[in-house]
């Protein structure tokens, strides 16, 4: 028996009055969150849900995650998180590609309209039960179906988890693949649990932790280093649903914000704000921890000396759960490194024939924290393990001492934001378009995002869209964090002999 909602009860039976969530004038305990995740285990059972069956979860970082991610890892189910911002198409693509059965979806705000574009998305999808999560605190009606508080009304809080085996798989995560189309990585109990545990042991420890969680709950890196170590912890989370710099600062200092976990924008964004005035730095501060992408030496740098604390930088793929190298405590660092492979895994550097390199390579990682594989995808399974090797496509250099440093990313992959972009995909939609004729996409430099997303476009011939318009459209079709921010119309593009565009040039 091995049930990754362990580390929720553990910690409810041990420090039931501790508080769990913090969310703006919220205070929840631990027994509380524990009470209402097994009304919404009780509530999928009477509809019928249970093991092997998969539920879908699309909602910000508000009280309702937890609630529902450990009601459905209670029942035997399988947790499928959803991007926030994913449009109505593509919420009905993950609903049929994960085989849900129920979705939970937040209503959403008027900027985030996730209740419509999720009911819509249901509604083309083969999922059977739509719940609805009440913007307005513990309404019982929903324009877009069944509010959760109408649904748990009347279910037992007590519920007996239901046993599932180590290999079990308790949530699918979506990775945006190469091949344009996002595959579901399926993690199992023991990959999820484990990650945790040892993303927990790394972490200075204190009585009074207080994590900031305002990486996004639905994502691999907030959802394992963030909720389940800070959960597994006995810690406190507050809860941050969007993160802005100046807000990020005052809650730090309001709540004494021990725990820090963030992708490298968020750090320059509240090293701006410090700079500016804007913002005081929480005296109460003691780990920060970043990944997502590599993180500028200068910003690492800045950023200790501004804080005072050092930052920890890490490395992983939501197909190892995520963690899988770590810059550790009481340990060397190395600015600019990914660090060291973490308790329990291996790394070695590849070529495209699987044999090993001496300095630089492809990043390929063994352990307990590697996917079962991609859900009904055993091509694509095939194509990036072998014996228990999982191939990342990310580049990097080994140092004498077992350092790892990110040299390039899988090929042309962009990350905006911490978010992973796949030019391929957003080219294929933007194709769609009539008035396209062939799409490029790139991602160049940017101050705050890291990167952002660039479209080299061919018009059709007698075609007369602006790049607004393009840009315009794109945003209506794409998911926020995806659609090119920047059009350049061209007459050709830069080519090799067989046809393929040579997307270096247009960097």
């Amino acid at each position: 028996m091995l049930n990754l909602s362990v580390v929720l009860e553990d910690s409810a039976r041990e420090v039931p009055d501790r508080t769990a969530v913090i969310f703006g004038d919220l205070r929840l305990p631990y027994s509380l969150v524990n009470t209402v995740a097994n009304q919404v285990a009780n509530l999928l059972v009477s509809r019928g849900v249970g093991k092997g069956d998969k539920v879908a979860l699309a909602c910000p970082n508000l009280p309702y995650f937890p609630f529902v991610y450990f009601g459905i890892l209670k029942t035997g189910a399988t947790v499928v998180p959803l991007n926030v911002l994913l449009q109505s198409r593509e919420i009905a693509y993950h609903l049929d590609d994960s085989d849900a059965k129920a979705f939970f979806c937040f209503e959403g705000t008027p900027e985030l309209p996730l209740g419509e574009r999720g009911r819509k998305g249901f509604e083309e999808s083969g999922a059977e039960h739509f719940f609805a999560l009440p913007a307005q605190a513990f309404a019982t009606e929903s324009p877009h179906g069944e509010s959760l508080w109408a649904a748990l009304d009347g279910m037992s809080g007590e519920f007996e988890t239901v046993q599932t085996a180590p290999d079990d798989t308790a949530v699918i995560l979506y990775t945006s693949g190469t091949t344009g189309q996002p595959k579901g990585a399926e993690l199992s109990h023991q990959n999820m649990l484990v990650n945790a545990m040892v993303s927990d042991e790394m972490f200075l420890r204190q009585d009074d932790d207080v994590f900031l969680a305002t990486l996004p709950l639905f994502h691999s890196f907030g959802q394992t280093t963030v909720m389940n170590a800070g959960f597994r912890r006995r810690a406190t989370l507050a809860l941050l649903p969007r993160f802005e710099p100046v807000e990020a600062l005052t809650l730090m200092n309001a709540e004494k914000i021990t725990f820090f976990a963030g992708v490298p924008t968020m750090f320059w964004a509240m090293l701006t704000a410090v700079r500016t005035g804007a913002a005081e730095v929480p005296p109460t501060l003691t780990t920060a921890v970043s990944g997502g992408a590599a993180i500028p030496v200068e910003v690492l740098k800045d950023f200790s000396a501004t804080f005072g604390v050092g930052v920890l930088e890490g490395y992983g793929l939501s197909e190892t759960s995520p963690v899988a190298a770590f810059n550790q405590r009481g340990r060397p660092t190395k600015p600019g490194s990914i660090g060291t492979p973490i308790w329990g895994v291996e790394m070695k550097l590849i070529d495209a024939e699987w044999n090993t390199q001496d300095e630089v390579g492809e990043i390929a990682v063994r352990g307990h924290n590697v996917m079962k594989g991609y859900y009904n995808r055993p091509e694509a399974t095939a194509e990036v393990m072998r014996d228990g090797w999982f191939r990342t496509g990310d580049v990097a250099r080994r140092d004498e001492d077992g350092f790892y440093f990110i040299v390039d990313r899988a090929k042309d992959m962009v990350i905006r934001g911490g978010f992973n972009v796949y030019p391929r995909e957003i080219e294929e939609v933007l194709m769609t378009h009539p008035a396209v004729s062939l799409a490029a996409v790139v991602g160049v430099p940017h101050d705050s995002h890291g990167e952002e997303i660039k479209a080299y476009i061919i018009r059709k011939a007698d075609a007369t869209v602006t790049e607004d318009e393009l840009i315009a459209w794109s945003r209506e079709t794409m998911a926020a964090y995806k659609y090119p921010r920047i059009v350049e119309f061209r007459d050709a593009l830069p080519m090799t002999a067989t046809g393929k565009i040579l997307k270096r040039e247009l960097r």
